[in-house]
């Protein structure tokens, strides 16, 4: 069988392979540059719980040196400042992208699977009903052969053009001044943003002392010289420390300018899109690649499925249906808020309180909440008896304890991305049990009879409790850890149902799946 070819290094592209290496899946990641990343600590990436978690399970150790949790958000307009923390759930982690991709790309050198190409500019695709060819230019001009490929080659994406994609959207939606500077500011490892409209200015923590600071500029402004810059910052610094600007060594500046864009169609046949290649998006603290990241998370257990046993052509669909579809919410969200947040006069002068709503607004958007941030969530497969809990059907589940058989007792994130569903039974008590008891207890041995004869590899395991569940609550859980299906007890029939439509249904041919798809 032939391996998945991944355009494009970056982050997205990254992860994608070593998503696909952790699922038994081969793949050729072809990257157009050298393989070195230029450290740019003004550039940086936030990520949220699911994110960080899927990050760290890929095998990146950066994270851990190089990124920093917030320890609280600070929201200030004029004198007036709220402060959030987060002992409900984890902070968000503000890492160089530089970082995350060097601790990625070592990953991935470092996997049998993951076959990493440098120098490799791809200028022809060819899909036939049996895989998809790509040719490289480079040190070597190169034929690869692929059972799918994957275009995460950025926005400006050669994959993108060659399938003859759409690629519309908005120009220029916001403009933004950055520096990366040492420093001390009056709140250690807290992140602000500071409004005074149309004014908007954001400090970010990393290690070692050092800052990112964001100032919102005018979309379409004058050139941003670098004595306009040192002038920001001087001010900036100085209008948090009392009037007086504190000692600071300037590390990194530049200036981003952000777009919203979507193209039209996110697969073509054998080949898909992902990341900046099928979505451009920042405004309001979205955040580009973390959503990249989720796409990856997305297409891996698909790709893999079809690669072990053949997948339905509406399961590949399927990537496109959820992953386009939560990110159009995403743009549309921003694009509503947009003249609220950043225009002058209409709204935010007609209807009392609109600017503490804008403001819990920005702040949901950088924390990773509500429509400008939360994780999404995907529709159910099908309608199967349900039980209530806290987790919507199709919503990311929470990170409950799971005890797997052989006793192990792990957070549930950590058994995502290994390509097999999560079948969980919430039986109260059991943490405290020897797992030779509950093994052969109760509603056990039904349950793993019916787990053992679902249609797609799954993992069983059993929690102490979970938010909102009644006791022997059975949950159905994705590969990529949405929520499919819950159900009160064992009900072996609907089970099978549920798990059978999760994967969308047999492949078109089993006995072409068993010749031409399985390694």
């Amino acid at each position: 069988m032939d391996p998945v070819i991944v355009v494009g290094a970056g982050p997205v592209g990254l992860s994608l392979s070593l998503a696909l290496a952790g699922q038994g899946v081969p793949s050729v990641l072809l990257d157009e540059g050298p393989g070195k990343d230029e450290p740019r600590p003004a550039r940086t990436v936030v990520l949220h719980a699911d994110t960080a978690a899927m990050v760290h399970r890929l095998g990146c150790t950066t994270l851990r040196d190089e990124g920093a949790y917030y320890a609280a958000w600070r929201m200030r307009r004029g004198r007036d400042t709220r402060r959030t923390t987060f002992e409900d759930g984890p902070a968000p982690l503000h890492v160089p992208q530089h970082a995350l991709t060097r601790g990625l790309r070592h990953a991935a050198t470092a996997h049998p699977l993951v076959q990493l190409v440098t120098d490799s500019r791809l200028d022809l695709l060819e899909q036939d009903d049996h895989g998809i060819t790509a040719h490289t230019l480079g040190a070597e001009t190169t034929w690869w052969r692929g059972s799918h490929l994957v275009g995460c080659d950025g926005a400006r994406s050669t994959v993108r053009k060659l399938l003859g994609i759409r690629f519309p959207g908005r120009t220029a939606v916001e403009r933004h001044a950055v520096a990366a500077l040492r420093t001390e500011l009056p709140w250690p490892g807290e992140a602000l943003l500071h409004r005074d409209p149309p004014r908007e200015t954001i400090a970010r923590p990393l290690p070692d002392g050092v800052w990112r600071l964001d100032w919102l500029l005018p979309a379409r402004g004058d050139l941003v010289t670098p004595d306009t810059l040192v002038t920001l910052v001087r001010d900036t610094l100085a209008s948090w420390c009392g009037g007086t600007t504190p000692p600071y060594d300037l590390i990194d500046t530049g200036v981003h300018t952000l777009h919203h864009r979507l193209a039209r169609r996110w697969r073509d046949g054998r080949a898909f899109l992902a990341g900046d290649a099928a979505h451009l998006l920042g405004a309001l603290g979205t955040q580009g690649v973390e959503e990249g990241l989720r796409d990856a998370e997305n297409l891996a257990w698909k790709l893999a499925l079809a690669w072990h046993q053949g997948a339905s052509e509406a399961l590949l669909d399927s990537y496109e249906d959820e992953r386009r579809r939560a990110v159009a919410a995403r743009l549309r969200a921003a694009d509503q808020a947009m003249p609220v947040l950043r225009g002058g006069g209409g709204l935010r002068t007609l209807l009392p309180g609109t600017a503490r709503a804008g403001e819990l607004l920005l702040t949901d958007g950088h924390l990773g909440r509500g429509s400008l941030g939360a994780e999404p969530a995907y529709a159910p497969p099908v309608a199967v008896r349900e039980v209530p809990t806290a987790t919507e059907p199709g919503g990311p589940v929470a990170n409950v304890a799971v005890t797997a058989p052989d006793g192990s007792t792990v957070p549930l994130r950590d058994l995502l991305g290994r390509g097999r569903l999560l079948v969980v039974l919430v039986a109260p008590g059991t943490g405290v049990w020897d797992r030779r008891h509950w093994l052969g207890a109760g509603l056990m041995p039904r349950l793993a009879a019916a787990v053992s004869a679902l249609p797609v590899r799954t993992e069983l395991l059993v929690a102490d409790g979970y938010p909102g569940a009644a006791a022997h609550t059975v949950l159905l859980v994705r590969p990529d850890g949405h929520l499919a299906a819950t159900f009160a007890g064992v009900r072996p029939a609907e089970l099978y149902e549920a798990a059978d439509a999760v994967r969308m249904g047999a492949p078109a041919s089993l006995q072409e799946s068993s010749t031409t798809l399985r390694p």
